[in-house]
């Protein structure tokens, strides 16, 4: 309510609707026609009811306008003549209200604003809103009502619609298990609404989601950041419906799943306004999916591999080595007298049994080898990636490696295992097969395997046969094995250099370096038929403390006669899971006075993928000791993408089974162009390996390759001959380099 108006027309110059005046009666006349005329004119066009009625009880209606017979249905006439009173349309269930509202505007001097139903002559109801003043005389005593009345019978079913729409809409938003929100398409890609289910899911305040436009980005999981943005960008682009599902990591640290559906909004000229979305909260769906996935490749029991992994990776295996002209062998073990244990002590012994044996299988392995239960008291192992030939010994190179791995696991087995309280002496029997030397495919392999086991059994328990071979290997073994360990203890290691080119100019900028073994009976013993064997004996640490040391001091050497070159070395796998490798390495190279960025620390790219996590911190060590870091033999690996955009690596080296012939096999063309593309995306630098031939050289550096190394340059050498190159044409091992 307010204050009553503090000009009042002149209660004494209204009568029967028309304002009087004094003066002449001609011209009164005059006026009060003109008035009159003006008043009827108003009042009759307004859409609306004016009306003047007498303030006491029994006084008559002065003036209403015509509205009244649309607003109640009853002509203006008989609203006046039949003397009606305004109270009698009032809706019963707000007639008490609506009087004591007036009776308090007359009593307290105040106007009257009310909003109440009214019955319509034909039994509709109408909402009207009526607002008026009392008109006092002099003295104050009340003369007339002066007021107007609105239909607004339309705003109220209008208010009433929207509220029911908004509670419906409000309650399903902020009731299903999802976050629903609404983002403006404008520049700032603000959220205008989020539904508290945000709180609950992710542990952000609505208020916070809203005035921080960046936090959906900051709380992305960073292995699916990339693509969700890309998604959502390309889906927003298109303008049509789209869905992303990707992971979010809440403020106190869970996962979570999403599947994020969205539509755009447009505004009433066809723009893109808002993106309308849905963010069904999938976490329990994905969990389940990877639940299952795990259970279809894993054994239930100990958690390895089962057969349908084994078999999986064992026909990849194959087709690598197929490709790059390896070995491949397949080990199956059987727990000699198994039954009688679980006979004897019971199944759920068995069981305990079994799951210590696996996790002896293990550690016993290398971590490059596969693990297998296929079943019962059955494993199987599979060592892929192995070198055929061995000057050492006249024996398959792959079998050498096979029969160490087998008499390492029998090695693990003597000691007892201690299952429930009670200690158990158990061997195993272990059949061997190799690729290609007996079985062309991964069914021989397995079955030639498996009638080795039992050929085993059949020699005594706790023994291993190579399928078709004799069984001589393991004396070549012990002999190769106490010549690694005498020359680990005399240091008897050379180092070769093979050149780095760079594939525009021709010019030499580095060396990588390659251990290796002076064989007393003459030539050179290559690393991949010594290094297996030394990271089983423990001796790799020692090999790998002498490749450093040795390369700081012939770096200094070579700049001392000035020539500046970057070097890289290899990082076995056993190197990188020993304790601490980034001290141990990085410390030698600074005592030394090296410069970090001139040394490039390569390991392989089945070796980075084997434990990702592990991997990454370790390069991270190295890159913040200066050390730049290379991928070697790319595309033999079962590399994660996802995972590899992350590694702070500095060079992709492009496996030499790639490279050749590249110019001509149409396969091998599209997949080195592919790495060359991605080491760029990526900004990491391509580096061929294996370079041959001139045509392969043309067509790496035309696809935009910058580095190389290969016979075509130079074959590995001893240090005097990479001094002798520089002296000789500087650094330049093609004069002119390559046109392309």
């Amino acid at each position: 309510m307010t204050d009553e108006p503090t000009e009042r027309p002149d209660p004494h110059a209204i009568e029967g609707g028309f304002f009087a005046s004094n003066g002449n009666a001609d011209d009164l006349s005059a006026q009060l026609a003109d008035l009159e005329a003006r008043y009827r004119g108003l009042i009759d066009a307004l859409p609306a009811v004016i009306y003047i009625d007498g303030a006491g009880n029994d006084d008559p209606m002065v003036d209403v306008s015509p509205g009244i017979e649309q607003l109640l249905g009853v002509t203006r006439e008989d609203y006046l003549n039949e003397g009606s009173d305004w109270a009698d349309y009032v809706h019963p269930d707000d007639f008490d209200r609506i009087v004591a509202a007036s009776e308090y505007s007359v009593a307290n001097n105040t106007e009257f604003h009310e909003e109440f139903r009214a019955v319509h002559a034909d039994g509709r109801v109408v909402w009207v809103r009526e607002d008026s003043v009392l008109i006092r005389d002099e003295s104050g005593t009340p003369m007339y009502w002066l007021g107007i009345m609105f239909d607004i019978t339309q705003q109220v079913e209008a208010k009433r619609h929207l509220h029911h729409v908004r509670s419906t809409y409000g309650a399903l938003v902020e009731q299903i298990p999802a976050i629903v929100y609404q983002d403006k398409t404008d520049e700032s890609w603000s959220t205008v609404y989020v539904s508290p289910q945000i709180t609950t899911l992710l542990g952000v305040l609505p208020e916070e989601w809203t005035g921080e436009s960046k936090l959906w980005l900051e709380m992305l999981h960073p292995d699916d950041r990339d693509r969700a943005i890309e998604e959502v960008d390309r889906g927003i682009e298109s303008g049509e419906p789209y869905t992303v599902e990707y992971r979010m990591v809440a403020r106190d640290g869970r996962v979570k799943w999403f599947q994020d559906t969205a539509v755009m909004l447009r505004d009433t000229d066809g723009n893109p306004a808002y993106t309308h979305g849905v963010m069904l909260d999938i976490t329990e769906r994905r969990e389940a999916e990877e639940r299952l996935t795990y259970l279809a490749y894993h054994d239930s029991l100990t958690g390895m591999p089962n057969r349908a992994m084994f078999d999986e990776l064992l026909e990849l295996s194959l087709a690598r080595a197929r490709r790059a002209d390896r070995g491949v062998a397949v080990l199956a073990l059987d727990v000699d007298n198994f039954k009688l244990i679980n006979d004897s002590l019971g199944h759920e012994v068995g069981d305990h049994l079994i799951t210590q044996i696996a996790a002896r299988l293990q550690e016993a392995t290398r971590d490059t080898d596969l693990v297998a239960r296929p079943g019962g008291d059955e494993f199987l192992m599979l060592l892929a990636d192995l070198e055929q030939t061995s000057p050492v010994v006249d024996e398959n190179g792959a079998a050498i490696s096979a029969q160490a791995v087998a008499h390492r696991v029998l090695e693990s087995f003597e000691a007892p295992f201690e299952v429930d309280g009670t200690e158990l002496y158990v061997t195993a029997s272990i059949g061997i097969s190799v690729f290609p030397l007996d079985a062309a495919d991964a069914t021989s392999l397995l079955r030639n395997a498996d009638s080795a086991v039992y050929l085993a059994k059949a020699n005594g328990p706790g023994g291993y046969v190579l399928n078709h071979l004799e069984n001589d290997g393991a004396l070549s073994k012990l002999s190769l094995s106490t010549r690694l360990r005498k020359a680990v203890e005399q240091k008897d290691w050379a180092l070769h250099y093979q050149p780095l080119i760079n594939l525009f100019s021709g010019e030499m900028f580095g060396v990588e370096a390659l251990i290796r073994w002076p064989d007393p009976a003459g030539g050179l013993v290559p690393p991949g038929d010594f290094i297996p064997l030394a990271e089983e004996m423990g001796l790799i640490e020692a090999i790998g403390a002498w490749v450093v040391e040795e390369i700081c001091r012939q770096d200094a050497q070579w700049r001392d006669e000035g020539l500046e070159l970057e070097i890289g070395f290899n990082l076995s796998p056993r190197q990188l899971w020993q304790p601490d490798p980034v001290r141990r390495i990085a410390d030698q190279i600074e005592d030394s006075g090296v410069d970090p960025q001139r040394i490039t620390v390569e390991i392989t790219e089945s070796t980075a993928m084997n434990d990702p996590d592990r991997t990454l911190e370790v390069l991270h060590g190295f890159k913040d000791h200066g050390l730049k870091l290379a991928i070697d033999d790319f595309g033999t690996g079962y590399s994660s993408l996802s995972r590899l955009r992350y590694m702070p690596v500095d060079v992709l080296k492009i496996d030499r089974t790639f490279v050749r012939d590249v110019n001509a096999d149409k396969q091998s063309a599209s997949m080195v162009s592919a790495i060359i593309a991605l080491a760029n995306n990526l900004s990491m630098e391509p580096l061929a390996e294996g370079i041959e031939t001139e045509e392969e050289w043309r067509f790496l550096a035309a696809r935009g390759c910058s580095s190389g190394q290969g016979f075509l340059f130079s074959k590995p050498v001893p240090a005097d001959e990479i001094s002798a190159m520089h002296r000789r044409a500087g650094m330049t091992v093609i004069d002119g380099g390559l046109a392309v």
